[in-house]
């Protein structure tokens, strides 16, 4: 079993953090299915899954032509009332026949596609996780993309974002133990632009919870993301101090209290965060950054005090 999927990460369009049942509200997409809802230790909300019929061919490293047919399970998910995510996941499986079956076959298997032509597990994680897969293969990413647009273009949204965002996209693949090949367990690419490659090793036993630590990743990394953003507009030592806290404000009001990594996922996916956490060491640059945003308000609080003051003292 070869397990993948994509997230796509961006900003709500809304001005203000949605209450949870504005969030529930927003992700019902799917009447008469209920909305999961979280409140410890941030509000997190989960759409009800969608399906998708794929028949395509599947993106392969050596290049090899092998047909993939069945079914994508996504959903939307929204955090902290502020981050919404597109979420797409299926597990590619060897065909049961050698050739393509009824759709009935596919629809009674949700989440799966069989393989229909030969082609190992490698080869198949290795092509999916290309930055640029061949064309006209699976592409997770833009039905990831529709379960965005459910969300963004929901009424109950103001379309007024409290600043500008891009939306980072993570492609990843879990491949089994047995394949591993240079005994490491996870390796994180930062591709060009706002792409990021995944390739983990795990035991099927770890499919779900690695596909959740796969979406808590792709929060963090965005939060990550839009903070040094942010810090890089703000031209601090450049702006007067007042410019500069005023860009640095969204941070403040929007990010710095949804960093939470591993708070969601299962204790048995714990070591991919310990290795994340050596190595590029995402919490030791978002404390730094987040420190000196904090001592620009701090300074700029001094400079303020200090000005009443003297005014004070006149």
């Amino acid at each position: 079993m070869l397990l993948v999927g994509e997230i796509h990460t961006g900003l709500l369009q809304n001005s203000i953090a949605l209450n949870p049942p504005t969030c529930e509200r927003v992700l019902e997409f799917v009447l008469g299915e209920r909305v999961r809802r979280f409140d410890r230790p941030m509000s997190h909300a989960i759409s009800p899954d969608l399906f998708t019929g794929v028949d395509c061919r599947l993106a392969t490293r050596t290049g090899a032509r092998v047909r993939g047919v069945g079914t994508v399970v996504s959903h939307a998910t929204i955090t902290g009332g502020h981050v919404v995510q597109g979420v797409a996941t299926v597990r590619i499986e060897p065909g049961v026949a050698g050739r393509r079956l009824p759709w009935s076959h596919y629809l009674a298997h949700p989440g799966r596609i069989e393989v229909i032509g030969r082609a190992g597990w490698d080869d198949l994680a290795s092509g999916y996780v290309a930055p640029q897969p061949s064309p006209s293969t699976l592409d997770l990413g833009a039905i990831c993309a529709r379960a965005l647009k459910e969300v963004q273009t929901s009424p109950l949204l103001d379309r007024r974002a409290p600043f500008k965002a891009a939306r980072t996209r993570l492609r990843w693949a879990v491949l089994p133990d047995a394949e591993s090949r240079d005994g490491t367990s996870l390796r994180l690419d930062m591709q060009s632009g706002y792409l990021r490659t995944l390739l983990v090793h795990g035991t099927p036993e770890q499919a779900a919870a690695i596909a959740d630590f796969c979406v808590d990743l792709a929060l963090h990394d965005w939060l990550l993301t839009m903070l040094l953003h942010l810090m890089a507009g703000s031209r601090i030592g450049t702006e007067p101090r007042d410019a500069v806290v005023a860009k640095l404000r969204p941070a403040v009001d929007h990010l710095l209290h949804l960093w939470m990594p591993g708070a969601r996922t299962h204790e048995s996916v714990a070591v991919f965060w310990a290795s994340l956490e050596r190595r590029p060491g995402l919490s030791r640059q978002w404390r730094a950054c987040a420190e000196r945003v904090r001592d620009q308000l701090a300074l700029s609080t001094i400079s303020l005090l200090r000005t009443r003051l003297e005014g004070i003292s006149a």
